[in-house]
């Protein structure tokens, strides 16, 4: 049983945008997509250089065993052409596209995948991700630090961490190999259509209907009904039996009589290669299946073209130095700024013995220490009781120096055990009264009388029988 693909692509520049910057391609044996990168230069000449590099791969010369290297080979070309470009046009220097690639050949289907465009497998009636996005959020979810839920209403879900660029740091595609199974259907697509529509939506429109072409229309128009604020490009294939596979044709390409007409949309069939590419020794319409031999060939036999070889990554070391002093940089201003936060932080603590206000926070990094005692109380911890000094583990906290001094002199206060009052002796009793404070004060009486004392007496001894009250 022999193997083909029927299929069918669409991209439009969507509500927003005032260029398409998506590529895609779509022929009996390669399936592309191509988003150029955002708000980056050239962002529409990246995508059409991937798909310019990858579509000399739609043929049948590919084995099972060669198609997987030569797939990832050609996306490597295809970041070669786009340094090549922005050196020779330092206004397109930043540029950069995702990459979503299918290779057919027999029952086999090689994958290519960079940044966040996506490939969905249809297969009895059930829909699957096959790709991974190479994103900031996808990394958070794949850390457990938010949920797939979350992901979808992120702020930086558009943050690409991998894409093909003009830079020099290696970021190699993820590469795989599938099963072509007859029934199965593939969809390729960029972030304009899978960012507004749902799984769920995009599983009943490739459910119910029949031809890739309807299914693709009804996808673009869903997106945009959903409000896409991005271009959308998609390409929707079926992996059908040879039989059963008729011509496909695109109504801005001419057909070409008993031969399956490839697809191009967005960028790639609106723009021209940049002139720098447009070297006839290396336009590959002049040797549409070259081999290794014809390659070693052409080098020995004309060295002049060593100087329009394709560049080393070597070539540009400068931007990997930039690269890495940004990252240091930022590490570096991130550090300074955290150092600097714990110096305006205060606690009350113990040093040499006493209890003592500190700058910083008690802690350490590596052989840094985060705090230095700024004021000794006086007072040392040892007079304190257990309970007042197991406080002085670092927990009292202060926002300046002012308010750490003051509770350091509130916890020494409330510390402090309270004086025992020592008991006041009493006076040793007397034979002879001592006079009295009125007698002190008042003018001196005259005494008395021993019979006036000895009347007071019986006066006193009588009150006494009468219950001590007066008539």
């Amino acid at each position: 049983m022999t193997l083909t693909l029927r299929y069918a692509a669409r991209s439009d520049v969507g509500l927003v945008r005032s260029n398409n910057q998506d590529s895609a391609y779509a022929g009996p044996h390669l399936l592309a997509v191509a988003d150029g990168m955002g708000g980056h230069a050239g962002g529409d000449v990246a995508s059409r250089l991937a798909i310019a590099a990858l579509a000399p791969l739609d043929r049948t010369e590919h084995g099972p065993e060669e198609a997987l290297t030569d797939l990832e080979q050609t996306v490597e070309r295809a970041r070669q052409d786009l340094v090549r470009v922005s050196d020779a046009d330092p206004e397109l220097v930043g540029m950069g596209t995702t990459v979503t690639a299918l290779l057919h050949t027999g029952t086999t289907l090689v994958m290519a995948h960079l940044g966040d465009s996506r490939a969905y497998l249809l297969r009895e009636g059930r829909l699957t991700q096959v790709t991974v996005d190479h994103t900031f959020v996808q990394h958070l979810v794949d850390t457990g630090r938010i949920s797939p839920e979350e992901a979808e209403h992120h702020p930086q879900r558009n943050v690409v961490m991998r894409v093909l660029g003009d830079f020099d740091v290696d970021l190699t595609p993820d590469m795989s190999v599938r099963e072509a199974r007859a029934g199965d259907r593939w969809l390729l697509c960029s972030d304009g259509l899978s960012g507004f529509v749902s799984p769920e939506q995009i599983t009943e429109v490739l459910t119910e209907t029949s031809a890739p072409d309807e299914a693709a229309d009804l996808l673009i128009t869903l997106s945009m009904t959903a409000g896409s604020t991005d271009n959308i490009t998609v390409v929707v294939a079926d992996v059908v039996e040879d039989g059963d596979a008729p011509a496909t044709e695109d109504a801005a390409s001419a057909p070409v009589e008993g031969a399956t007409v490839p697809q191009v949309v967005g960028a790639a069939a609106t723009g021209e290669l940049p002139a720098v590419l447009q070297n006839p020794v290396e336009d590959p319409a002049d040797d549409p299946v070259p081999t290794e031999q014809d390659a070693a060939d052409d080098d020995a036999d004309d060295p002049e073209d060593d100087d329009d070889a394709r560049p080393a990554r070597k070539r540009r070391p400068w931007i990997t130095v930039l690269v890495v002093l940004v990252v240091l940089g930022g590490l570096g201003y991130g550090l300074w700024r955290a150092y600097g936060w714990t110096q305006q932080q205060y606690y009350v603590g113990v040093a040499d013995g006493e209890v003592a206000v500190f700058q910083g926070i008690p802690a350490s990094a590596g052989p840094l220490t985060l705090s230095t005692p700024v004021e000794l109380t006086g007072t040392p911890v040892s007079d304190l009781p257990d309970y007042w000094a197991d406080r002085l583990d670092g927990s009292i906290r202060a926002s300046s120096e002012a308010e750490a001094r003051e509770r350091a002199d509130r916890l020494i206060t409330e510390a402090a055990p309270e004086p025992t009052p020592s008991p006041t002796p009493s006076a040793t009793p007397s034979s002879t009264p001592s006079p009295s404070k009125s007698t002190a004060t008042s003018k001196p009486s005259k005494q008395p009388s021993d019979s006036e004392q000895a009347a007071g007496t019986t006066d006193s001894a009588d009150s006494k029988a009468d219950g001590g009250s007066k008539g």
